[in-house]
């Protein structure tokens, strides 16, 4: 007889919230649990491994998207896995794009904060620094740092 689990066992064992299974199973990444005599979820062993792999997948940043696709593959273990090799490389190179773009923020505030001496908020160059950004955006609001403090 194999081991049934209700949804806060599982939320216990995979650091998953109850919320975020029952939130996989309208989305079908999880097939409906079998359903005891009062109505609870039971869950069997191979739903923990699946709500792993997802929670695993979320650790690693991939969307629910990508998760979906990699579970489809893992449900058809004949299946060529280049579309996973795909999936994992897209987002590598997302990923090494952010860490890049933050890695040039943590820079200029380097840069920025290095150069603050204390004193007054009117020559802090931190203040000064963050007015003189030029916006990349055409919005109004996004204006020049003396029609701000009016």
């Amino acid at each position: 007889m194999t081991h049934v689990y209700r949804i806060g066992e599982v939320a216990a064992r995979t650091g998953c919230s109850p919320e975020s299974i029952r939130h996989y199973e309208k989305l079908g990444l999880l097939p409906p649990p079998q359903r005891g005599e009062q109505g609870y979820r039971h869950y069997d062993q191979a739903a923990l491994e699946r709500i792993s792999f997802i929670r695993h997948g979320r650790n690693l940043g991939l969307d629910l998207h990508s998760i979906q696709e990699l579970l489809a593959l893992s449900d058809h273990p004949d299946t060529d896995c280049s579309a996973a090799d795909d999936i994992a490389s897209r987002h590598l190179a997302h990923l090494e794009a952010r860490i890049a773009k933050l890695q040039a923020l943590a820079d200029e505030l380097r840069q920025v904060v290095h150069q603050c001496r204390g004193g007054k908020a009117a020559d802090c160059q931190i203040i000064q620094t963050l007015y003189e950004h030029q916006p990349s955006c055409s919005d109004t609001r996004c204006g020049d740092r003396q029609s701000l403090l009016k």
